[in-house]
C-alpha cells in the first residue's frame, strides 16, 4: 500500500504575487491520493484568494504581518503534524527555519527561493546573505526556479547545499482557453501594450511610462494597460498624468486571471528592475504573446535571450526599453503569436511531476 504523506504548503497570503500563485497551483495540482495537502496562509489580504479543490484544507492565521503570527504558526504546525513543509517566500522561509526546533521532530522542510540576491537592493545583500548562511542549511532542500538561482545559492551556502531546480508550474491549456475566449478588454486604437505586476518600485512601471511617451511618437494610437495593485499606484497615476498619458494608459487594478487580457494584446511588457522569473512571463508565453522585457536577472536572461518573439532590452532604463518596444512594434504583424517552445518544461504535468518527485525524494532520504 502506498503511503499518503501530509504536506503543509506555507505562504504569506493568497492572491497577487507570483510566489503565491505558484503555491496555489501546487495546492491545486499535487495528487490528493498521494498527499494530504494543507495550505497555511499567514497574513490577512484584501485580495481574493485562489480557487482550491475540496481535498485541500486551508488554515488562516490572519496575522497583521508574518512575524506577528509566530505563536499561531507553531500551534498550526503541531496540530497538523506534517511530514513535510514547503515554504514559499524568502522572509517566511527564514522564520520557518528559525522556528524549526519547535516543530515535530519528524517534520522536514523544503524552502522555495523566490528571488536572487544579486538582483536585490545592494544595501540588503549583506544582511540577507547572513540570514541565508545561518538558516538555509537547516532545510532538507532548497527549491530554485533556474540554474542561475541554484548557482547563487551554492556560492552562498557551499557546493554541498541540497538544491532542486524546479520550474514554476504553468497551466498552459487553461491559459490558452482563457485567451481563446476572444472577449476584448481593450478600448479602440492600438497597438495594445499589456503589463502585469505589483505596483512597486522593483517592477519598473515608471520606466515603462517614460518609455511609452517615446513609443507614442511613432504609434500615437497605442494604448497601455497595467494590471495590478501596490503601494506606488498613486505615484504612478500622478506620473502618468504629468507625462500627458492619462488618456492612453489604464490602471486596471488586480485581476485574478491576467490571461483574460491576452487575446487582443499586441505584446506583453515586463519592465522590471529586479526579478527572479516572473509568472506573467510564463503565462504570456503560454498564450504565444510577443514579449518585451528588461534584463532584470541572469536566470531570466538565460531562459529567453535570443528566443523568437522576445525583445530583451540592452539594460534596465527607459531609453533601452523604448528602443526594444519600437523594434518589436515595427516588426510584428497584427495579432502575431509565437510558439515559445522553451516553455515546455514549465507545462503543468511536467513541472508538477518534478515537484512531486523532489518531495518524495526528500521524504525518502529522511526515512531511509
Amino acid at each position: 500500500m502506498i503511503r499518503r504523506y501530509t504536506i503543509l504548503l506555507l505562504i504569506p497570503h493568497l492572491g497577487g504575487g507570483g510566489a503565491q500563485r505558484v503555491i496555489a497551483q501546487l495546492a491545486r495540482s499535487l495528487p490528493c491520493e498521494r498527499f494530504d495537502v494543507h495550505l497555511g496562509v499567514v497574513t490577512r489580504s484584501d485580495l481574493p484568494g485562489e480557487k482550491l479543490p475540496p481535498c485541500v484544507r486551508v488554515h488562516r492565521i490572519n496575522a497583521h504581518r508574518v512575524v506577528f503570527g509566530v505563536a499561531r504558526l507553531v500551534r498550526m504546525v503541531r496540530e497538523i503534524g506534517p511530514d513535510l513543509i514547503l515554504s514559499g517566500m524568502f522572509h517566511l522561509n527564514f522564520l520557518v527555519l528559525l522556528l524549526r526546533p519547535l516543530f515535530p521532530l519528524t517534520t522536514r522542510i523544503l524552502v522555495r527561493q523566490n528571488g536572487m540576491l544579486s538582483a536585490g537592493p545592494r544595501q540588503n545583500t549583506r544582511l540577507e546573505r547572513l540570514l541565508y548562511r545561518v538558516t538555509y542549511p537547516w532545510a532538507e532542500g532548497i527549491v530554485g526556479q533556474t540554474s542561475a538561482m541554484a548557482d547563487e545559492m551554492k556560492r552562498i551556502l557551499g557546493s554541498k547545499a541540497r538544491i532542486h531546480v524546479l520550474r514554476n508550474p504553468v497551466d498552459v491549456d487553461n491559459i490558452r482557453r482563457l485567451t481563446e475566449r476572444k472577449t476584448s478588454q481593450w478600448a479602440d486604437g492600438g497597438p495594445h501594450l499589456l503589463a502585469v505586476g505589483r505596483l512597486s518600485a522593483e517592477k519598473g512601471f515608471d520606466l515603462l511610462l517614460e518609455a511609452f511617451v517615446t513609443v507614442r511618437v511613432e504609434h500615437p494610437e497605442a494604448r497601455l494597460v497595467i494590471l495590478g495593485e501596490g503601494p506606488e499606484r498613486n505615484l504612478l497615476e500622478s506620473r502618468c498624468s504629468a507625462l500627458g498619458l492619462a488618456s492612453w494608459v489604464r490602471f486596471a487594478g488586480y485581476v485574478s486571471e491576467p490571461a483574460s487580457w491576452f487575446a487582443d494584446a499586441t505584446l506583453l511588457v515586463i519592465p522590471s528592475r529586479t526579478e527572479a522569473l516572473p509568472n506573467v512571463l510564463l503565462e504570456g508565453a503560454a498564450a504565444g504573446l510577443p514579449i518585451v522585457a528588461t534584463p532584470s536577472s541572469s536566470g531570466m536572461c538565460e531562459l529567453i535571450q535570443g528566443q523568437a518573439g522576445i525583445w530583451l532590452a540592452r539594460d534596465i532604463a527607459s531609453e533601452a526599453l523604448a528602443l526594444s518596444l519600437k523594434s518589436a512594434l515595427s516588426t510584428l504583424r497584427p495579432g502575431e503569436r509565437f510558439p515559445h517552445t522553451w516553455l515546455e518544461p514549465f507545462d503543468l504535468p511536467e513541472a508538477i511531476g518534478k515537484y512531486e518527485a523532489s518531495i518524495l525524494q526528500t521524504l525518502a532520504g529522511v526515512s531511509g
